[in-house]
């Protein structure tokens, strides 16, 4: 097994984003399976979208504790500066502004519950508040072996 390298927690705000790309909705123990499926359907399909920030770079959001059925599941996605033409079988998701505690990891997919469970400690540890009901992002520079990621993991606070 690779060593898992960690980087140290920062404080970030994001302006609003928009993403465009595929809403994967599946049982909890698929989405190890179903996400990376999806961000290489993304990836092959990333000419079809436009005003692209950066083709190298793919976003997962998702909402920890969904109020409705529409915020249910988990987003793959690019970001965009503006929708244009959104392919049909695509989605669009904007994001809000929003403050984040962010940690960077390299490993394995199976081990991303791990790396929450570190920056969860450090959130608490730091005196911020999780928002469990907002939209939480990962940051993917490398997402095409799910046994090697390269993530930032960006965690709503207050």
């Amino acid at each position: 097994m690779e060593e898992t390298k960690k980087v140290k927690q920062t404080i970030k705000e994001r302006n609003e984003m928009k993403l465009v790309g595929f809403r994967v909705l599946c049982p909890g123990d698929q989405y190890l399976e179903e996400i990376p499926k999806a961000a290489l359907s993304l990836s092959e399909r990333i000419h079809e979208i436009k005003q692209v920030v950066n083709p190298l770079v793919q976003y997962g959001a998702f909402v920890v504790e969904n109020q409705t059925a529409e915020e249910d599941g988990y987003w793959v996605g690019v970001e965009v500066t503006e929708y244009e033409d959104t392919p049909s079988d695509m989605v669009t998701l904007t994001v809000p502004p929003q403050k984040y505690a962010v940690s960077r990891h390299i490993g394995a997919n199976y081990q991303i519950m791990d790396w929450y469970e570190e920056l969860h400690k450090w959130i608490a540890d730091n005196n911020y508040s999780r928002l469990k009901d907002k939209w939480h992002l990962e940051k993917f520079y490398s997402w095409k072996d799910p046994e090697n990621l390269d993530v930032a993991l960006f965690d709503t606070i207050k």
